[in-house]
């Protein structure tokens, strides 16, 4: 038997919320296939731990191999005999690589938009989440980092010309997420999943991009209003959950630590206080000379945060987050 079989595989990925097994999309595709294919696997949240800064998630690890990035992933289940496709035909197959790059063209920006820009949606729910998932400093550099990189995502592929600031490409991106919604729904028509009577690795990316955007609370979001007009593809969503993920509960927040020191309250309250000012700083400032005074005071709070992890070993540097990599964003 291949070695990476016999092995077991754990799937590192964020937590579960709002009825869901987990509340990030890649992490979700990944959950959904492994359920489809039979795979076995162990899941081991990175909530309350150091990884929510360091860590590249979804990432599964099976023997002497990490393997990053949806895509990858599921190939790598496949070639361990894990197959959810093995039934597609050829023109299947290449409908699903069509429908994929569709759902990361078309729905990825405004998914990105909705959690991470819309500045009602991220100060309700996005970064609350996120922080109460995060061990302090964390909770104050992980949300900012993550809406960062999505601010980063959306204009460097939907800001060309003459579409360049933020509020020029919103009317675009929401347009083109509809659009593949309702594409997405007339495919699905009145079936349960996309091919056959056995979800595929099509149904698996559908899940992960569509089902947090029907299950969150979202204060504001014309797209989420949008989706509950198709019912197929919010019934698609709860089919899934009720199959294969009806025995999955969101793992408990760890115990609170009842005592802290009086030095280390104080600056969380500091902290806390300065919080929302970093966080645009961050997002907003186009200033090479700001940008790096917030850069130097980014990396003095993760030193803090290694000195006072729970896992002081874990401290390799994540080198997607612009919190630990000088980049700054695009001219605004």
């Amino acid at each position: 038997m291949n070695q990476n079989m016999a092995a077991a595989m754990e799937l590192r990925c964020w937590g579960g919320d709002w009825g869901l097994p987990s509340v990030h999309t890649e992490s979700l595709v990944v959950l959904a296939y492994a359920k489809f294919s039979g795979a076995k696997v162990t899941v081991s949240p990175i909530d309350w731990t150091w990884k929510t800064i360091t860590a590249t998630v979804p990432e599964l690890l099976c023997g002497d191999s990490a393997v990053q990035e949806p895509a990858r992933i599921l190939n790598f289940l496949r070639k361990q005999r894990f197959n959810a496709d093995y039934e597609l035909t050829a023109r299947q197959g290449a409908d699903t690589m069509a429908y994929i790059a569709l759902l990361e063209e078309k729905l990825r920006p405004a998914l990105l938009h909705t959690f991470w820009v819309d500045a009602e949606n991220y100060a309700n729910l996005t970064r609350p989440w996120f922080a109460s998932r995060s061990p302090f400093p964390l909770n104050f550099l992980v949300p900012s980092c993550h809406a960062h990189t999505a601010l980063s995502h959306i204009l460097l592929t939907k800001g060309e010309a003459p579409l360049h600031r933020i509020t020029e490409v919103e009317g675009k991106i929401y347009s083109d997420a509809k659009e593949c919604l309702n594409l997405l729904s007339y495919r699905l028509g009145t079936a349960d999943y996309f091919f056959g009577n056995l979800p595929t690795s099509l149904d698996a990316f559908v899940f992960g991009f569509v089902a947090p955007l029907h299950k969150a609370g979202l204060p504001s979001s014309p797209l989420q209003s949008h989706l509950r007009q198709l019912d197929n593809l919010t019934r698609f969503c709860d089919n899934i959950l009720a199959v294969y993920f009806s025995s999955d509960h969101p793992c408990p927040p760890p115990p609170v630590q009842e005592t802290m020191d009086a030095n280390l309250q104080k600056l969380t309250q500091l902290v806390n206080k300065e919080s929302n000012l970093i966080e645009k700083v961050l997002l907003l400032s186009s200033s090479p000379l700001l940008h790096g005074f917030m850069v130097a005071f980014s990396r003095w709070m993760i030193t803090f945060a290694a000195a006072h992890s729970t896992n002081p070993t874990d401290r390799s540097p994540n080198p997607l987050c612009p919190v630990q990599r000088a980049t700054p964003l695009p001219n605004t």
